[in-house]
């Protein structure tokens, strides 16, 4: 028994001592790989603090360029007059030498190129043989008689035939613009002429609402429009009936012309608009607005006046703007707002409506807005500091700057609240007249109706809240959605007119959700 105890204890002495050694053993293991991954990581931390030091910072290759003493800007100046001289080579017949220069300068832009690239600047062994050989070449240049004042008037001669071209291209893109805008889109033509036959094949049905007795009911509401596009009248008035209140009450005067008239019958009676009550009117039965009564339509039919708006389209003197050879400012539709209580003698209030907007509330309540004894009631655009009185009209001229204050604010057209009697009562459309006359050399506005609506209905307009009528979805890409949400009226004043196809896109769905397209004559013309 004495010796197994002495036997086992001596086996736990021996197996305490190999734990001990195997526990020393991984304690020295230990500190050395310690010690060697301490004396890599300062070897990395030497290298990389050496690699700093040596290497160079990142160039900011525009400040070299600009820099008086770097090779790139010498490469950068002598590369602009070896370009000059190539233009005179070329004109000079020398290609030869034209054709050195240009190899020589492509290799310069490819020098500069290498270097923005590295971000390091250009040494003096890589701009040395660039240097020295475009140097050579230019001094050849100069020994050929291409002197200093010779690439001056050489230089000059090309800058103004760039600024003549581009001149030419810019009147020429705006007048392309203009064409397109004001031209009448293939589908539009094709309905009007289905319209048209189909309003010859229905005689019973040539009258629409003549007699009724609403279209002189005060009680009513009344709109104007004056236009001779079908489509966009049709969705003037649908977009009007669909957001009102009351449809029924509502009455709508539409005038066109003798080409369009019969188009505008056989669409308004082949659609239904909620009941609202609709009359069309042709402007050539208003005998009593003729050359002798109305200085506008005299001005219209003068010939020197035609040849402004669509003479010679090179002239300047003959026609200053492109933008002025447009059909509508010698259309009399577009100067009849100036005729409405004329037009309709027995209204009290009338609200105006131009035929590129679209109405998105219930219009009624501006009938009953508190105008304070003034004529017209607009949204004024003087948020904008350009549209203001002397923005649209002549100020160095004594008879403007004498009546009116150049900081007065302007207003718009396109949905207008008119009292007729007050109308009458301050004589509108004499002073309309009186303002004609005067402009017959076109001294004090050159175009459109709005100079002169601004100078009739001076001290006689009544500012609406913006909100009843918000403009420019004709030609302003970044109105606010949230604007034009909460607007009555959204216009589409401008040439991208929303039946084009030139329309601004983000636009035109507010537009289109009122166009009757399930109609067979507009299906037909729009595949056609």
């Amino acid at each position: 028994m004495r010796r197994r105890r002495v036997a086992r204890r001596r086996l736990l002495s021996w197996i305490w001592l190999l734990l001990a050694s195997f526990s020393v053993a991984g304690l020295v293991l230990f500190m050395v790989q310690h010690h060697h991954q301490q004396d890599e990581s300062q070897l990395r931390v030497e290298r990389d603090t050496i690699t700093e030091n040596v290497s160079p910072p990142r160039l900011n290759f525009t400040e070299e360029v600009t820099s008086a003493s770097s090779f790139a800007r010498q490469l950068g100046e002598q590369m602009t007059l070896a370009k000059a001289y190539v233009f005179i080579a070329k004109e000079h017949n020398n290609l030869h030498l034209a054709w050195e220069l240009t190899s020589k300068i492509r290799s310069c832009q490819l020098l500069l190129s290498k270097a923005a690239m590295r971000g390091q600047p250009i040494s003096l062994d890589e701009a040395k043989p660039i240097v020295t050989g475009l140097s050579t070449l230019i001094y050849k240049a100069q020994d050929a008689h291409y002197d200093i004042a010779t690439t001056m008037m050489t230089m000059k001669s090309h800058i103004q035939s760039l600024e003549e071209r581009a001149s030419a291209a810019t009147v020429q893109t705006t007048l392309f613009a203009q064409s397109v805008a004001e031209a009448l889109p293939k589908s539009l033509h094709c309905l009007m002429i289905k319209l048209t036959s189909d309003w010859l094949t229905k005689p019973s049905r040539h009258e629409l609402a003549e007699d009724s007795p609403r279209l002189v009911d005060n009680n009513l509401y009344h709109f104007c429009i004056f236009t001779d596009n079908v489509i966009a009248a049709s969705v003037v008035v649908n977009s009007t009936v669909s957001n009102a209140d009351h449809p029924k009450q509502l009455v709508f005067h539409i005038v066109t012309n003798r080409v369009s008239y019969k188009a505008m019958q056989a669409w308004f009676l082949s659609n239904d608009f909620k009941g609202s009550a609709i009359e069309i009117r042709s402007v050539e039965e208003f005998s009593w607005l003729n050359a002798s009564y109305s200085p506008v339509v005299k001005q219209l039919l003068d010939t020197d006046s035609r040849a402004y708006y669509f003479g010679d389209q090179t002239s300047q003197e003959t026609n200053p703007e492109p933008k002025m050879r447009n059909p509508k400012y010698l259309s009399l539709l577009n100067h009849l707002r100036f005729y409405i209580p004329e037009i309709y003698p027995q209204l009290e209030k009338i609200v105006f409506l131009d035929d590129d907007v679209v109405v998105q509330k219930d219009l009624t309540p501006l009938f009953s807005l508190d105008l304070h004894g003034n004529v017209n009631g607009a949204v004024e655009t003087c948020l904008e500091a350009f549209h203001r009185y002397y923005k649209y009209l002549n100020f160095s001229n004594p008879l403007i700057s004498s009546k009116f204050d150049p900081q007065a604010c302007g207003w718009a057209f396109g949905m207008n609240v008119f009292d007729l009697v007050a109308w009458r009562k301050a004589n509108v459309t004499a002073r309309y007249h009186y303002w004609q006359e005067q402009n017959t050399e076109r001294t004090l506005w050159k175009l459109g109706t709005l100079p002169p609506g601004l100078l009739a209905f001076y001290g006689l307009t009544e500012p609406l809240d913006r909100r009843w009528h918000v403009l420019g979805l004709g030609y302003d890409v970044n109105i606010d959605n949230r604007l034009i949400e909460t607007a009555a009226v959204i216009h589409y004043n401008g040439n991208m007119k929303p039946w084009l196809k030139l329309a601004i896109g983000r636009y035109k769905p507010f537009w289109l959700r009122f166009l009757n397209s399930s109609h067979p004559y507009l299906q037909d013309c729009v595949t056609a």
